[in-house]
Formats: structure tokens, C-alpha cells, sequence
């Protein structure tokens, strides 16, 4: 464990001991340094870097307050790391997918079994926005769209642990999952079979069955996965030939 881990791990039990709950007010500056027996530059650094990673919230005047429970600190660490490996290599997404399916089945099956009717109503009302954007052609806002009517099940699950993950894994993927939906939803037959899928999982949701809610997410994301590679091979075959004529 480094020393700046070693800190993150005793300020947020710090958090834990006073009470603290998201939202609320940090202590002072001075009493920090107390508390953690460092430094003022040294405590400033370290808000400075959970700044940065939207734990905490610094405002001028104000003081510094909770964003995030420090249960999840450690695991958005770790989240970091593997967006470090996404940028060096994209085809780890494929498994962030994987994880995606595993967590996503959770989310959709306590949707089923949670979520209220206030619930359904705006998980409904993401399905519908995303199906008018497709339909008038605006893929950007279809992609975020699609992203919303998967975060509003993640929602309906009532688990704040499933929810915070499911969230780190969509910004892990945003900027993949966009590109991927844009080449998907330009093609007829994918776009279709993804709004079967949607439609399906959605009905699940209403109906209650946590079964089909499960089954209906897992299929959808592994579809997704499957027609990925799939364009990512065609892409890299007509690279290679359009190199090919060069020579």
C-alpha cells in the first residue's frame, strides 16, 4: 500500500468515525491535519486528488464536502487502473462488457422485483426516448439514450453498490459503447434486434419477472459484444486490403 492509498484509507475512516454522510460538511482544514498527522500542503494535495476523482467537493468559503461513500473509494481506484488499460489497449472493453453482463443481470433482476411504478414510468420514458431518436436518425442522442434506459434499471435496483458500479463501468465504456451503438444502429438488422432486445427487457420490467428481466439483459449484451468483434474484424479486413493496394 502506498503512502497517498495509505491516506485515502485513513481519511475515509475519518468520514466513517465522524458521521459523515454524503453531502455533508468535511471537518476543517486545520483539524484534518490533526486528525491524519500531516501536513497542510500534504492534506491539500490529497483533496486536491479526490477532487479530481469526484469523491469530494471543494468550494471556496464553504468547505469541502462528500460526493461519494468512501466504501467506494477503493473501488473506483481500481476502476482508474483499468481505464488506464482501456486506453493502452481497446480490446480490454470486451471485458468490461463481460463484467457489464454479469452486474447488469443483477440490476435488471431487482428492477423487476423493486422498482416502483414512479420507477417504470421514467425506465419506460428513457425506452421512448431512445426509440425517437433513432427514428429521426440522431444517433448521438440514441446512444445516450440508450445508456439513460440502462442507468434508470441500475436505478430501479435499489442497491447503491450495483448502482455506483454500474455507473463507473458506463464511464469506463462511454466513449466505446457510443462509437459501437453509431455502428450499430446504422444498420437495419442490428438496429432492429437491439430494440427487440430493449423492447423485451422493458416488458420483463413491467411484468415483473425477474427471470426474463435477467435472461433478457445477458442475451442483449453479449449480442452487443458479439456484433462488435464482428465489425471490428470486417474494419480491420478492409484495412488491411485498402494497404494492400498501396503497395
Amino acid at each position: 500500500m502506498t503512502k497517498k492509498t495509505s491516506l485515502i484509507s485513513a481519511l475515509g475512516e475519518v468520514i466513517k468515525d465522524q458521521g459523515i454522510e454524503i453531502g455533508g460538511r468535511l471537518p476543517a482544514e486545520r483539524k484534518l491535519c490533526e486528525m491524519l498527522s500531516i501536513s497542510r500542503t500534504r492534506l491539500r494535495e490529497l483533496l486536491k486528488q479526490l477532487t479530481a476523482q469526484g469523491l469530494i467537493d471543494t468550494k471556496i468559503g464553504s468547505g469541502t464536502f462528500l460526493r461519494q461513500d468512501p466504501k467506494m473509494w477503493k473501488i473506483d481506484n481500481h476502476l482508474n487502473q483499468i481505464g488506464r488499460l482501456l486506453s493502452q489497449d481497446p480490446d480490454y472493453r470486451f471485458d468490461v462488457q463481460e463484467a457489464r453482463a454479469v452486474l447488469e443481470g443483477g440490476t435488471a433482476w431487482y428492477a423487476a422485483l423493486r422498482a416502483t411504478d414512479e420507477e417504470k414510468a421514467v425506465i419506460r420514458a428513457a425506452y421512448e426516448q431512445l426509440q425517437h431518436y433513432q427514428q429521426v436518425g440522431d444517433l448521438d442522442r440514441a446512444a445516450d439514450a440508450d445508456a439513460n434506459f440502462h442507468l434508470a434499471i441500475a436505478e430501479a435496483s435499489h442497491n447503491v453498490v450495483l448502482i455506483q458500479l454500474m455507473r463507473n463501468v458506463f464511464e469506463l465504456l462511454h466513449h466505446n459503447v457510443v462509437l459501437a451503438r453509431h455502428k450499430m444502429y446504422t444498420d437495419t438488422v442490428m438496429a432492429n434486434q437491439l430494440n427487440q432486445q430493449h423492447t423485451e427487457l422493458l416488458s420483463a420490467i413491467e411484468q415483473k419477472d425477474a427471470h426474463g428481466a435477467l435472461n433478457s439483459v445477458q442475451q442483449h449484451i453479449h449480442y452487443v459484444i458479439d456484433q462488435v468483434k464482428q465489425i471490428d474484424e470486417a474494419e480491420a479486413r478492409q484495412e488491411r486490403k485498402n494497404r494492400l493496394k498501396k503497395l
